[in-house]
């Protein structure tokens, strides 16, 4: 039984990634290189380096006041899995509304507008799931 889960059109949530905070970035992005992995965003001195390979993303953080100790899911909407832009994407307070329609409480809260915004809410096992809009919501003009 159980009541039937309203149906929810397509979300594009963009770029997705998982984000490892790390105790030491050389010392990891030196272990990802291994793999294959070459850094493609962030800065040591910014504390957080993007890897990839291909089109497999991983970030790494190493920054005074992070607000996440185990790996988080990270979406990007507006990116591509190959760090490009598209104009057709779910805005992050889109995203935010079919959660609330699902009875589901973010841990972190879009700004209202049209502009960059985050969210951040637990799967019901309380893994953290990030959704990182850095571009203005489509059609939004600006």
């Amino acid at each position: 039984g159980g009541a039937a889960r309203p149906r929810v059109e397509r979300m594009d949530l963009g770029a997705f990634s998982i984000s490892l905070p790390v105790t030491d970035l050389a010392r990891s992005r030196e272990f990802y290189a291994t793999l294959g992995f070459t850094p493609t965003g962030g800065s040591e001195d910014d504390g957080y380096l993007i890897l990839a390979n291909g089109t497999t993303i991983i970030g790494i953080f190493a920054f005074d006041g992070m607000d996440f100790d185990a790996p988080m899911l990270t979406f990007n909407p507006g990116l591509t899995q190959d760090m490009g832009t598209t104009a057709e994407f779910t805005d992050v307070r889109e995203v935010a509304a079919a959660l609330d329609g699902a009875g589901v409480e973010p841990v972190a809260r879009p700004e209202p507008g049209t502009g960059p915004a985050h969210l951040v809410v637990l799967d019901p096992d309380g893994h953290r799931i990030l959704v990182d809009q850095f571009v203005d919501a489509p059609g939004s003009g600006s």
